[in-house]
């Protein structure tokens, strides 16, 4: 049965499933507003997950069809996957931050060959093994998600009320994740009175029990030298700073003491590079360090997929050690080896 949650004051959530992923879900949150339901991302773009959204709007006394309109936190797929048939079934309006927007475009107007490519000489760059980098090197069509996703046709600005009527949303730009990522805070009383300024729509920036995954922005026509890792904890500094009443989160559950909780990944994220740099007592590529690390399981129990995403979050911690003037590229190293400065 599809599980809905009332939050109070105009709030509601609903767990629409991720398929094959450990996450299980996404928290789609339905706000009334005096236009109608907007929806605070929708799913990913899958027939059951487009069910269950469908059977939770019906249990919500709404529809589809009714939704006024639809603001993303983020571009990934689990956020924004059903977006466009939300749209259809609507003519709901899409909002979103122009630098995801940026991302959207880009991956619409991209052949997947174009993908598979970039990545195999991505991980070739980072010391990534031939038997790793084989399979992107003779890709099937289509085989990554989110190929297709909605065009947005609002931006989201940073620091102003979006247009909900009847309700104070703002927008608190909170890159890391991605590069457009948003939190939005709901300046309005709590309904059970807790302490706090409002809530919070935290997307996947701020989560009661996991860390979201930063890892380098994945684009093949963007060269730009970002800091992901270092755009996120000034982003949690910000957000912990509005000291909300309640969090309310994209996966897991709702919590309070959101500047406890930015004070924990904020010391969690020192620790880890501190002992990244102990690892980089010898230059290390970066598939060589991310072997190396911690994770949630050994690396060789590691999967395929994963290794990937793994080897990105370890060059965005390389990046902010780099940029922070603690760990350097050895010189005239192919693939190109970091060391502690």
């Amino acid at each position: 049965m599809t599980q809905v949650t009332d939050h109070g004051g105009g709030v509601r959530s609903l767990r629409v499933p991720i398929p094959d992923n450990p996450l299980g879900h996404t928290l789609v949150y339905v706000v009334d507003t005096d236009r109608g339901p907007v929806l605070i991302d929708t799913g990913w773009d899958d027939p059951e997950s487009w069910d269950t959204l469908a059977r939770g709007l019906t249990a919500c006394g709404t529809s589809a069809a009714e939704i006024h309109g639809v603001v993303i936190t983020h571009h990934h797929p689990d956020h924004h996957g059903l977006s466009g048939r939300v749209r259809e079934a609507s003519g709901a309006w899409i909002a979103m931050h122009a630098a995801d927007t940026a991302v959207v475009r880009r991956t619409r107007e991209a052949r997947p060959e174009r993908w598979f490519t970039y990545m195999a000489a991505k991980l070739a760059a980072a010391g990534a093994p031939e038997e790793h980098i084989a399979p992107l090197r003779a890709p099937r069509p289509g085989a990554l998600p989110g190929l297709s996703p909605a065009l947005p046709d609002r931006d989201i600005v940073p620091g102003e009320l979006l247009e909900l009527p009847g309700r104070r949303l703002r927008a608190i730009w909170t890159p890391g994740h991605t590069p457009g990522h948003v939190c939005l805070h709901l300046e309005e009383s709590h309904p059970a009175r807790l302490p706090g300024q409002g809530r919070l729509f935290s997307g996947d920036h701020l989560l009661p029990g996991i860390t979201p995954h930063i890892g380098l922005y994945e684009d093949p026509d963007d060269a730009t030298i970002t800091d992901p890792l270092g755009d996120y904890l000034d982003s949690l500094e910000r957000v912990g700073r509005l000291a909300p009443a309640e969090v309310l989160p994209a996966h897991q559950h709702p919590f309070s003491d959101a500047a406890g909780r930015v004070r924990e990944l904020l010391t969690h994220h020192e620790s880890r590079l501190t002992a990244l740099l102990a690892l980089l007592a010898e230059p290390l590529t970066p598939w060589q360090l991310a072997e190396r690390m911690e994770w949630n399981r050994p690396w060789d129990q590691i999967p395929y997929g994963s290794r990937t995403i793994a080897v990105s979050e370890a060059e965005a911690h390389l990046r902010r050690l780099v940029k922070s003037g603690r760990a350097e590229a050895v010189p005239g190293s192919d693939p190109v080896r970091y060391a502690a400065a």
